[in-house]
């Protein structure tokens, strides 16, 4: 355990996940200029009278009118999981440009790079993962250690452990300013770890000692930029920075903390690819699969190309400008639906104006939802 730990005292690692975050909100902090209040659907008035059945001119892909999108209202839209096949169509445009072929007896050994402190990290991934965050310009990679690990879950828990003083006589209190991530909790809780254990919302944390504050900005699930909140002596900052990718957040600098947590599938869609700490993750899974990380690289690359040799693209839109693009259209046939519901649940550690919705899936989906939503009757 204090071997470990010596490993992980290490300052300024650079996390990377390609992973699927089960219940996620995608939120997009310029609809804050449109008068949305993100994902709290609070109506201004405290009751509607009368609503109206939507009706959307405007389009959205290929689907230029809910018409369009046939429903029964049998099919069953589940919009808990952010499954991110929204971004199918610029992949398919991009043709076999992100195509992997690997031979049966290419990458075999569990090793990848044993010069390097995350010896299964592929040479090839890392390279291009600085490479699209300096393209992006939404992180500081210069002087970090890039961290793999198989699903943004065991790289939040690979984190906890690394963080956690191995001697302590009480697990380390783990707070998160409110609303949060609603699968903190869980996460954090459900290997029982006797290192760390959940503590709630961080504004009300009164407790002396030790303790990790998660900062997820910009935030989910109401897309707000964050900062820490208890600011006291022995605490230590995780920031979850999933969200900070063009098509969801203006980029106003690169991102510069101790530790940042990075999932490569809400940049690009790709979830079924996963992909820290490592002696967690030597420990748990004995490394990461060295195909997603090849699968990966060439995905990142891709998106590279097209920002650096914009006008020799083959693609009309580079990928964060398709998915700019999409995210603000969709946002206004939410907002509109939104307009004629009064809907709201209880989740995410405060009141039931927060609701859970994924904005990724695929465009009859969504049509389907906003259609569905905007005759819901309160």
């Amino acid at each position: 355990m204090v071997q470990i730990a010596s490993v992980f005292s290490m300052r300024h690692f650079f996390v990377l996940s390609l992973a699927l975050n089960v219940s996620f909100i995608l939120r997009s902090v310029f609809e804050r200029e449109q008068g949305l209040n993100w994902f709290g659907f609070e109506s201004e008035k405290d009751q509607v009278t009368q609503r109206t059945r939507l009706s959307v001119s405007s389009p959205l892909s290929s689907i230029t009118t809910l018409a369009e999108a046939q429903d029964s209202g049998e099919r069953i839209i589940n919009l808990d999981h952010g499954d991110p096949t929204m971004y199918e169509k610029y992949w398919q445009q991009m043709g076999d440009k992100t195509t992997v072929v690997i031979p049966g007896w290419q990458y075999m050994s569990y090793f990848s790079d044993i010069s390097n402190i995350c010896w299964f990290l592929e040479p090839e991934f890392a390279k291009q993962v600085v490479r699209l965050h300096k393209v992006v310009g939404n992180a500081v990679t210069d002087g970090r250690h890039i961290v793999v690990g198989t699903g943004s879950s065991q790289l939040y828990l690979a984190a906890l452990f690394a963080l956690a003083p191995s001697d302590a006589s009480e697990p380390i209190s783990v707070v998160s300013q409110a609303p949060y991530y609603s699968s903190y909790p869980s996460m954090t809780d459900c290997l029982k770890s006797g290192l760390y254990k959940w503590a709630g919302e961080a504004h009300n944390f009164s407790k002396e000692g030790p303790y990790i504050e998660l900062v997820t900005s910009p935030n989910n699930p109401d897309g707000t930029a964050r900062h820490s909140v208890v600011n006291r002596n022995k605490g230590t900052l995780l920031h979850d920075l999933a969200y900070y990718w063009p098509q969801y957040t203006p980029i106003s600098s690169p991102a510069d903390h101790e530790l940042m947590l990075f999932t490569v599938s809400k940049s690009t869609g790709h979830a079924g690819m996963r992909i820290g700490m490592t002696k967690f993750v030597e420990l748990n899974t004995i490394g990461v699969s060295k195909d997603s990380q090849i699968r990966a690289a060439k995905v990142l690359k891709a998106i590279s190309d097209t920002y650096e040799h914009v006008d020799d693209s083959e693609v009309g839109e580079t990928f964060f400008d398709f998915s700019y693009h999409n995210m603000a259209e969709r946002w206004k046939l939410l907002r509109e639906a939104v307009e004629h519901s009064g809907i709201g649940g209880k989740h995410f550690g405060v009141g039931p104006k927060y609701v859970r919705i994924s904005m990724l899936d695929r465009d009859e989906n969504f049509i389907r939802f906003v259609k569905r939503l905007s005759t819901i009757r309160v």
